[in-house]
């Protein structure tokens, strides 16, 4: 994939001529995927200064729930937010990579994703999140959930086992047992489904930046869509 917008010596956003197949046999065989070479070097560098330049003021309280059930648990979590709405070419380009993911993941899978939303996230020095799983019911319903498959791509130049901030990962049928712990290293990108995986964001000892995202399915009421974010 190639992005005509961006500057002349990024050739393509992934690393790799086939970047989905390993993430797509991993979810297939377990449902979760952690990948360090999914993006390009150059493009995750145009990422970090995204991430570093953003507007502090302009950034959000992270919370907990969705619209009316929405609330700020500074106890649960601690980091700030910024939509990803595609207004510059960085952004716009990291969007339309995760677009060529989900069609993948649906004819690869058949999980009938239907869009996806995604946040800058940053985490400062001793802010963390709670163990917790990324779906809910949506709109209050008791039947349907509509984030289904979740990601996290990571935006922090060299980091070291000292500056904590990991990701760990608990088994899917046993809440207390670890599977995976992974330091938010550069360019390191992990995929789950958003239903069966609690995990959560340990203390970081520096600013930790990230892209959170969600595919999610087409919960509709009459013809309304479900709306994001």
């Amino acid at each position: 994939m190639t992005n005509k917008d961006l500057p002349d010596n990024i050739d393509s956003i992934f690393e790799s001529d086939d970047p989905f197949s390993q993430v797509l046999s991993d979810l297939q065989t377990k449902g979760w995927s952690i990948q360090d070479d999914f993006f390009s070097d150059a493009f995750i560098k145009l990422l970090i200064q995204e991430a570093e330049g953003l507007n502090a003021n302009a950034m959000s309280q992270a919370g907990v729930g969705r619209h009316q059930e929405h609330q700020v648990k500074l106890n649960a979590r601690g980091d700030t937010i910024q939509w990803i709405d595609g207004d510059t070419p960085v952004r716009n380009a990291f969007l339309n990579a995760m677009e060529e993911l989900r069609i993948a993941i649906n004819r690869r899978l058949f999980l009938g994703l239907f869009d996806y939303e995604a946040h800058f996230a940053r985490y400062g020095k001793g802010a963390f999140y709670e163990k917790h799983i990324d779906s809910f019911q949506a709109g209050g319903s008791s039947s349907s959930t509509n984030r289904l498959l979740s990601t996290v791509l990571y935006l922090n130049q060299e980091w070291s086992q000292d500056d904590g901030g990991e990701f760990v990962i608990y088994d899917e049928h046993n809440t207390d047992l670890e599977i995976g712990r992974f330091l938010p290293r550069k360019g390191r990108f992990a995929v789950f489904l958003s239903e069966c995986f609690y995990h959560e964001v340990k203390p970081a000892n520096r600013s930790r930046y990230s892209i959170a995202g969600w595919f999610r399915t087409n919960n509709t009421t009459g013809q309304k869509l479900d709306p994001n974010q």
